[in-house]
């Protein structure tokens, strides 16, 4: 008696569209971009109403408008200069804050609640101090900038501190290593990963912290002319401010993502590739 074998069914290899979104980063980013882009100015012209959600091209056709206006161009620059400050001063008060609280027990234990505490404290109840300590100026926008990205800092150095085994301290020690050594060659490559997930998250609370002092407090950012365009009924003119502060967004998000890729060079060192078994 014989018996038929069915021929396997193999499934057909992926177009080289599919194959190019599969093995390139960088294009299959920009299709998806494209792609949203896309479905915005369909539903902008069909499903939402244009005089509160602006399709890409109207937001697009206002950008020569809006930064034609030197007082918009002055302002971009104050703002991404108060957002440089404050995530500078975040990062280094972080560092300074979470490397100590995290590799002692004792200080974990005593100093991690209070900062979770103050942690949970809605920022924008305390702006008015901010504004009383530090003026309606610069200061208090980068203040408050500070104090919105400073935590997420701080909780992720103190959990890359505490991967650091102590082995690896007793060790250093045992060789002479000074505490600046043991800082530089033991402490910031165990926590890497850490700190930059900390960045990243700081940076756009950052952000958030300067943008709600400049909506609140100032006369002249682009929080102001953003509240300014939204109570004029002038959408597309925000949303392209929102634009340009995307941008800064993705300025600075590329710097920390360089400066990753740069601080973790030893962790690609070993990959290169392997001989068979």
């Amino acid at each position: 008696m014989s018996v038929a074998i069915e021929p396997a069914i193999t499934a057909a290899p992926p177009s080289g569209l599919w194959r190019r979104l599969a093995s390139d980063a960088l294009f299959a980013r920009i299709a998806v971009i494209i792609f949203v882009l896309l479905l915005w100015e369909i539903a902008g012209h069909t499903v939402f109403d244009r005089d509160f959600i602006s399709p890409p091209s109207a937001i697009i056709a206002a950008l020569p408008r809006v930064l034609s206006d030197p007082n918009i161009l002055w302002a971009l620059s104050v703002t991404f200069y108060e957002l440089v400050v404050a995530f500078f001063l975040a990062l280094v008060g972080g560092l300074l804050i979470g490397i100590p609280v995290g590799l002692h027990g004792f200080t974990t234990r005593s100093a991690l609640p209070l900062i979770l505490l103050a942690y949970s404290i809605p920022q924008v109840t305390i702006l008015p101090l901010f504004v009383l300590w530090f003026g309606v100026e610069s200061a208090s926008k980068i203040a408050f900038g500070v104090s919105h990205g400073i935590f997420p800092v701080i909780l992720n150095v103190i959990a890359g501190a505490q991967t650091v085994e102590a082995a690896h301290l007793t060790a250093a020690r045992s060789m002479g290593a000074t505490r600046f050594q043991i800082l530089r060659r033991v402490i910031l490559p165990h926590m890497t990963p850490s700190l930059f997930a900390g960045l990243r998250l700081g940076m756009a609370a950052t952000l958030l912290g300067v943008l709600l002092a400049e909506l609140y407090v100032s006369t002249g950012g682009i929080g102001y002319y953003t509240k300014l365009y939204s109570e004029s009924f002038d959408p597309p003119a925000m949303f392209a401010l929102v634009t340009c502060l995307a941008l800064m967004a993705v300025i600075l998000n590329e710097t920390v993502r360089r400066a990753e890729k740069r601080a973790s060079f030893w962790r690609t060192q070993g990959d290169g590739p392997q001989s068979p078994r």
